[in-house]
């Protein structure tokens, strides 16, 4: 996908406003620059950021249906990715959690910066206050079996948990499978034909009696 197909791809599947786009574009602006400070993206991918970054994050949109009411928190958002991408294009409040001094200081000066209604918790994710968070989502945060542990107080029967993985998404979600229950499935990428996505729903440790929501 090229920089050119990349912005075709968001004008077919998303109403983008001149707002929205003009947020996008001082977003990636904002990431190629702090790439002088901080390694927030791998630098092969400077040049191809709205392919390898904003779509490959707003592609988990279309994952957010029929989910309600609620917030959407990003695990490790590191760069704001899809944490950033998720703000400029939807109206769901967006909490990101990221624990290094730099790139919360980068989140919180880009939420600022392009007016968002989002917010950062600099910490750990297990040491982020206890909310239900109608969708949780997590770009190279952490195995899956951690990932699961670390975020469960986050999430009720009811949230989507939205996983982009690489080419051993399969892999991670039958190592899983003895341990947790609930309804999971692998999507694939829009943007790399050997990556997926995991979606999973009614995620709890296995053998834990369900309570109705």
């Amino acid at each position: 996908m090229t920089e050119d197909e990349a912005r075709g791809w968001l004008d077919t599947h998303f109403t983008v406003s001149r707002e929205t786009w003009n947020r996008l574009d001082r977003y990636a602006a904002m990431l190629s620059r702090a790439m002088d400070e901080q390694n927030l993206i791998a630098e092969s991918t400077r040049p191809h950021i709205w392919a390898r970054h904003i779509v490959d994050s707003a592609q988990l949109l279309l994952h957010d249906l029929d989910t309600g009411e609620g917030g959407w928190i990003d695990l490790g958002s590191g760069a704001g990715l899809p944490g950033i991408v998720v703000a400029c294009l939807s109206r769901r409040p967006v909490t990101m959690i990221e624990s290094r001094r730099m790139r919360i200081d980068f989140l919180n000066h880009v939420i600022a910066d392009l007016a968002l209604h989002a917010t950062v918790f600099g910490g750990r994710v297990e040491a982020a206050p206890a909310r239900k968070a109608a969708v949780i989502s997590a770009r190279a945060y952490a195995p899956l079996p951690k990932l699961l542990l670390s975020a469960l107080h986050l999430a009720d029967q009811k949230t989507r948990w939205i996983l982009p993985k690489g080419r051993n998404a399969q892999n991670e979600l039958e190592a899983v499978r003895p341990a947790w229950q609930g309804r999971f499935h692998v999507e694939p990428s829009v943007t790399d034909a050997d990556s997926a996505i995991i979606i999973a729903q009614g995620v709890a440790p296995a053998g834990k009696r369900k309570t109705r929501a």
